[in-house]
């Protein structure tokens, strides 16, 4: 007996359910990011790997798909590059290319190759799938699409207020209450200045970013296997605690970072952000979250995280500012900062919570019943319907009534439309309503009304 076919764990298919919630997602995102002046891109799936390593920190690069070279990839591959410690040059050797991890680092590849066909600031949307190793579980996938929103080439904390507005305009619409969490990674480079542990920052923004999910002791054991010092961690211990108003927080944190010039740097850039933030209206709740890190090594100021209020999953969105992605590819000082809507925990979201708009099924609308010789009668009508902006179909055979209805019902189709001797003689048409269960007769030049 053959076995049963399967998908890669981390991995997901998707019916025509699932993708009328997608392309709702996408929908919805997309027009959005239209309306504040971001054009689409498409980069490729696959990268040179050269272009991806390095640009995650040490934990994002273990999760990065390598690609096998083609033909016999082991072939300049000695016996001792097998060896554990050798292990790293060893996978270059025979992987040139990577699955990309996310869709930052080929934009900042993109902006680089392509700068002279661009006018900046260069204002991006992406939506597109990206892929990681990491362990499966709810909400955490190996394939997953994001979609991101990006302005290179300006310094301008306006651009930061609006992608708070886009996240503010999208999740209106989808119906879903979150809150914007917002930190500065300047704040964290001060932190670790006046800790004396200048150079573990990057130590200690790996383990905080993980607060939410093991929880404060955890985080505080990590610091100290990072040779993070006694010392240093209850400085950081009641920043990551701290609670009150933003301007609260903002002031204890000016008396915590008084002698770190970039600490009170990355003070006065939140407090502009959040000043602009007040003045624009926006519904959303937004709030100073000291513990928020981001891993990813690229982010240099504004760093975000998007989270739902009514469903309990990991953000759904984040981003930060990044000051020189794109010099280790050759093109110095050219800012940037985006955001990034995680569509499939967005998907989860949705569906938990039955946000599904009706309209938004993707169902077909109108089923023609197959009576045999009506097929020739039927035809203006479905191609009038369409004309309109109908979805409709026609069962391909003539089966009984009962199975046509069936077919109808597990579809989702509202209305049933039948031409029968009757209707036909009197140039009508029958339709039922599957919901109400109503059934006029309507005339066939009024159909598509």
């Amino acid at each position: 007996m053959a076995q049963k076919p399967s998908i890669p764990k981390g991995t997901r298919d998707f019916g025509p359910s699932e993708m009328a919630v997608r392309n709702y997602i996408f929908n919805t995102v997309r027009g959005v990011f239209s309306r504040y002046g971001y054009a689409p891109i498409e980069t490729p799936a696959m990268e040179n790997l050269s272009t991806l390593l390095g640009k995650y920190g040490d934990e994002g690069d273990k999760l990065l798909f390598k690609i096998l070279n083609s033909g016999y990839a082991f072939k300049d591959v000695d016996e001792s590059d097998l060896a554990e410690e050798r292990a790293a040059a060893a996978s270059v050797k025979v992987c040139e290319k990577g699955l990309r991890y996310d869709l930052t680092v080929p934009f900042a590849r993109y902006v680089v190759q392509h700068r002279s066909e661009l006018t900046f600031p260069f204002k991006r949307y992406q939506i597109q799938p990206v892929w990681r190793a990491d362990r499966p579980q709810k909400g955490r996938y190996r394939e997953f699409y994001q979609c991101d929103v990006d302005v290179i080439g300006s310094k301008s904390m306006l651009n930061e207020l609006e992608l708070v507005q886009i996240v503010d305009e999208v999740f209106a619409q989808m119906g879903i209450r979150v809150v914007v969490k917002i930190n500065n990674r300047k704040i964290l480079s001060g932190l670790a200045e006046v800790t004396g542990q200048q150079d573990k920052l990057t130590d200690i923004t790996v383990a905080i970013d993980k607060i939410d999910k093991i929880g404060l002791e955890a985080v505080k054991a990590e610091l100290l296997e990072r040779e993070v010092t006694h010392e240093s961690i209850s400085i950081l211990e009641p920043v990551l605690t701290l609670s009150g108003t933003f301007a609260e927080k903002l002031q204890v944190m000016r008396g915590i970072l008084a002698s770190s010039q970039v600490g009170m740097k990355g003070l006065d850039e939140v407090e502009e952000l959040f000043g602009l933030i007040a003045a624009s209206d926006i519904a959303t709740e937004v709030e100073l979250d000291l513990s928020l890190a981001r891993g990813l090594n690229y982010y240099t100021g504004a760093i975000f995280e998007v989270k739902a209020l009514d469903f309990a999953i990991g953000s759904i969105c984040g981003g930060g500012r990044y000051d020189d992605l794109t010099g280790i590819f050759g093109l110095a000082d050219t800012s940037g900062v985006g955001i990034s809507f995680g569509a499939d925990r967005i998907y989860d979201v949705i569906v938990g919570l039955g946000l599904l708009p009706e309209n938004a099924s993707g169902s077909t609308e109108y089923l023609f019943v197959n009576m045999g010789g009506d097929i020739a009668y039927i035809m203006p009508a479905i191609k009038a319907l369409r004309a309109a902006g109908h979805s409709c179909e026609i069962y391909p055979d003539n089966a009984k009534l009962r199975k046509q209805f069936e077919y109808a019902d597990k579809k989702g189709i509202r209305y049933i439309v039948m031409a029968g001797e009757e209707e036909m003689t009197a140039n009508e048409l029958s339709v039922k309503d599957m919901v109400s269960g109503e059934q006029k007769k309507v005339r066939m030049e009024d159909i598509a009304k």
